[in-house]
C-alpha cells in the first residue's frame, strides 16, 4: 500500500532544437513541472505536466500547474495511503479542472504504484497489445513550402509514418497543396487548433481535395455541437482534441456525431486513468483513437508510448523521439524511434531521471514533506 512521505516539485526549463508555431501560439522554450513522490522505505515515482507556459491551448501555464499541485494537491495526498488510482485519484476528487496539474501527480502515482508492485506501466493499463508504436511526427507553421517540404522528406526518410501539420486561414489549402504535390501517398493530417469557424465551410470543404487522414480541431476549443454540424458536411473525418477534457465529453462527443477520430492526450484528461477510460469509450463505438503530444520531456512521453499500446489505437501518434525535440532529455535511455517504431517500456522502472541534468535545468523547486 504506497503512501507518499515527500513530494519534491521542480520547474525544468528545456529548449526545443527547432522553434514551434501554431495558429495559437508559438514556442521554443518550455517550462513543464516535473513531480518526485517519495515513500517512506525510499521508492520514488515521477511525473510530469506538459503545460504550456502560456494560456492560448486549455488555460492552464507552467504557474497554474505549479500552485495547484503545490497549494491543493500536494496537501491532499500527502501521508495518505492507498492502493489504486482510483483511491489515489478520490483524495484530490474536490479539485475541479487543472487537468495539466492533475495529470503530473497521478502519472508520479502510476510510476509509484510500478515501482512498489515490480509491474510495468503496460499491466497497470490493462495490457500492451504490442512491443512497439508506430510514429509520427507534429510540424509546425512554416511559410517556406520548400523548407517544410524537406523537412517532411528529412523525416518520412526515418521512417516516420504519418506527418502532422499546423494550419489555419490563410495558411491551410496552399501549405497542403505544396505538401500533396510533393508527397501525393504521405499519411498527412492537419491541425487546425481552433482556428475556423462554421463561417469558413467552403474554405474548409476545400480541404477535401487533399485526401487528408483526418482534420484536427477546427472550430472552438469547447465546442461540440458546430463540429457536429461541420462533419455532416465533410467527407474529411474530424478529430476533437481541445474539446475532450473527461470521458463524458468524449462519450457526449461520439454521441452527437461531433468526430470519426479521436486525440487520447493524458495531459488533457487529468491522466493516464481518464485517458484509458476515452480509449474503451472509443472502442466501444467503433472510433479510432490515437496519442497526442505536448513537446513533452521523456517522462510523460513513457507513459503515453505505453498508452499508445492499448488496443484501440490503431493510428500513428504524435510520440515521435526525444531527439526530435530535444538535444538532450532528462531521463536515460530516451525515447527513440527506429523505422518508424517505438519500443514499449516492459519494466517497473524503464528509465532514470538524471539528477544532475534536472538540477541544472530546475528554474524552481519545492520540498514537501507529510
Amino acid at each position: 500500500m504506497p503512501r507518499i512521505d515527500r513530494l519534491d516539485l521542480y520547474v525544468v526549463e528545456l529548449r526545443l532544437t527547432h522553434g514551434f508555431t501554431a495558429s495559437t501560439h508559438s514556442a521554443r522554450t518550455l517550462l513543464h513541472v516535473v513531480v518526485r513522490a517519495t515513500t517512506a522505505d525510499g521508492r520514488t515515482g515521477w511525473g510530469e505536466a506538459p503545460v504550456p507556459v502560456d494560456p492560448y491551448y486549455l488555460g492552464e501555464t507552467t504557474d497554474t500547474v505549479w500552485s495547484v499541485t503545490r497549494d491543493f494537491l500536494a496537501p491532499a495526498v500527502m501521508g495518505r495511503s492507498w492502493d489504486t488510482i482510483e483511491e489515489f485519484t478520490a483524495l484530490y476528487g474536490r479539485v475541479k479542472a487543472n487537468n495539466f496539474a492533475r495529470c503530473g501527480m497521478e502519472m508520479a502515482a502510476w510510476n509509484l504504484l510500478a515501482a512498489t508492485t515490480d509491474r510495468p506501466l503496460a499491466a497497470l493499463l490493462g495490457g500492451a497489445a504490442r512491443t512497439h508504436v508506430p510514429s509520427g511526427v507534429s510540424l509546425g507553421m512554416d511559410g517556406d513550402y520548400d523548407r517544410l517540404c524537406d523537412t517532411i522528406a528529412h523525416h518520412v526518410g526515418q521512417g516516420y509514418q504519418r506527418v502532422k501539420v499546423k494550419i489555419g486561414p490563410g495558411a491551410d489549402v496552399k501549405v497542403l497543396e505544396a505538401i500533396r504535390n510533393r508527397f501525393p501517398e504521405l499519411p498527412l493530417m492537419a491541425d487546425a487548433n481552433c482556428a475556423y469557424t462554421l463561417e469558413d465551410l467552403p474554405r474548409l470543404r476545400d480541404l477535401d481535395a487533399f485526401g487528408l487522414m483526418m482534420i484536427e480541431q477546427p472550430l472552438a476549443w469547447d465546442d461540440l455541437l458546430d463540429h457536429a454540424t461541420l462533419q455532416k458536411e465533410l467527407t474529411t473525418p474530424l478529430c476533437l482534441d481541445e474539446s475532450l477534457t473527461s470521458a463524458g465529453r468524449a462519450r457526449e462527443a461520439l454521441a452527437l456525431g461531433s468526430c470519426r477520430v479521436v486525440n487520447i492526450k493524458p495531459a488533457r484528461l487529468g491522466g493516464l486513468l481518464e485517458a484509458v477510460r476515452v480509449h474503451d469509450a472509443c472502442v466501444a463505438a467503433g472510433v479510432p483513437v490515437w496519442c497526442g503530444g505536448m513537446h513533452d520531456f521523456g517522462i510523460s512521453r513513457a507513459a503515453n508510448v505505453t498508452l499508445s499500446a492499448l488496443p484501440g489505437f490503431t493510428l500513428p501518434g504524435d510520440n515521435s523521439g526525444s531527439d526530435k525535440y530535444f538535444g538532450e532529455d532528462i531521463v536515460t535511455p530516451e525515447t527513440r524511434a527506429v523505422d518508424g517504431l517505438i519500443e514499449v517500456p516492459d519494466t517497473a522502472v524503464p528509465y532514470e531521471v538524471k539528477d544532475d541534468f534536472l538540477e541544472a535545468h530546475t528554474r524552481r523547486h519545492i520540498q514537501l514533506t507529510a
